[in-house]
């Protein structure tokens, strides 16, 4: 293992590597770089339950070495993303205990495992929703790893970025510029790359019509690919600041979310995480349109009616994680576009507030976690 000068990365946390609020001396809970470090600052979920139950916990944790083909990076910003909010509130049930939060990680290599040689110590990566896959099932071979049986998530299988460091496999990080600033990045990894999946699962014919129900982190990025793609955008939001957004970004109209757009859509996708909205946007398709519905949690879906909702070739589509070739494909096309985020920084002190806040509907755009 290689690892930045002066910098520790041994386990050791008063006898535990879990999570221990207040039985630890007050000192242990600042990470020093250049001396001894044993330990970070971090949130885990301990009791998913309702945000105000508060399910997610504050405390002290163990800082692991890298192991073969992974980074340890300090944590520079960390996306919150609604999967995080499912995660804390037990929507999402979880995979094990204590789970630290987090997929849109922007940091800073401190120690690389064994046989990494796409990474250096010192370099920019990020680290995203989609961890790990087994390689070589049916649909890892056909270039559909995202439905992989034995994938494996950050923030869910293993800890994410609601920390000062988080390990991230190599082969599932990007490589990030240096030019940016890491809050403005962060949303990108998850928000932008499962918008943009389901941008593409939509089938938005060149020139098309597009609905976009919920405008929160995923929606502003994935509506600004649309238009720069040449599509006329029609966002749907109970928020009115988002619907201010929207029109800002150039939407050629923001209603309410149950509104009906003013013309037929070729393409809809469903980023609210509401079941009801299903009829509501098949209703509103144009003969052989697409509703793509891009949540990783839904609320149940009423019955639909087979004329309105589905006849003359309506298709209604899941969204199912991303592959890294999405991933890389829209971080070229990000840059390539100028897209624009639109953030919310919270102090990582702070991140109890910032789900609370995305329950509420009071986050404008993305809401970023950044180092106090």
């Amino acid at each position: 293992m290689r690892t930045a000068p002066g910098f520790s990365a041994a386990v050791a946390v008063c006898g535990s590597d879990a999570f221990a609020p207040g039985a630890c001396p007050a000192q242990a809970w600042s990470m020093t770089f250049g001396a001894s470090a044993r330990t970070m600052r971090g949130w885990a979920v301990e009791r998913p339950g309702p945000i105000g139950s508060g399910p997610l916990v504050r405390g002290l944790r163990g800082v692991g070495e890298p192991g073969a083909g992974e980074l340890l990076v300090r944590v520079e910003a960390c996306g919150v993303c609604r999967t995080d909010l499912h995660l804390a509130e037990g929507d999402l049930p979880p995979r094990r205990p204590s789970t630290v939060p987090g997929h849109e990680i922007v940091g800073r290599v401190v120690a690389v495992g064994e046989a990494v040689e796409s990474f250096r110590v010192g370099d920019r990566a990020g680290g995203a929703w989609l961890r790990g896959t087994c390689g070589v099932c049916r649909y890892c071979r056909a270039g559909q790893e995202n439905l992989c049986p034995l994938s494996t998530y950050t923030g869910w299988d293993a800890d994410g970025g609601f920390a000062e460091l988080a390990v991230v496999p190599a082969a599932f990080a990007y490589p990030l510029p240096d030019g940016r600033d890491a809050a403005s990045l962060a949303p990108l990894l998850c928000a932008g790359i499962i918008g943009y999946r389901a941008l593409r699962r939509s089938a938005l014919p060149e020139g098309g019509r597009l609905g976009i129900y919920g405008f929160g982190a995923s929606a502003h990025l994935a509506a600004q690919v649309a238009l720069a793609e040449g599509a006329t955008v029609h966002a749907l939001t109970r928020s009115a600041r988002a619907r201010e957004l929207a029109l800002a970004l150039g939407a050629a109209s923001a209603g309410d979310a149950y509104d009906r757009p003013p013309e037929p859509l070729d393409s809809a996708i469903l980023f609210a995480p509401v079941g009801d909205l299903v009829p509501v946007a098949l209703e509103a398709l144009d003969r052989s349109g697409t509703l793509a519905v891009a949540g990783i949690h839904l609320s149940d879906i009423p019955s639909l009616n087979y004329q309105r909702h589905l006849f003359q070739e309506r298709d209604l589509r899941s969204v199912t994680s991303n592959t890294r070739q999405d991933g890389r494909e829209f971080l070229a096309l990000a840059d390539r576009i100028g897209i624009q985020v639109t953030v919310s920084p919270y102090p990582m002190s702070r991140a109890d507030r910032a789900l609370a806040d995305l329950a509420a509907d009071r986050v404008d755009g993305a809401a970023v976690l950044v180092p106090d």
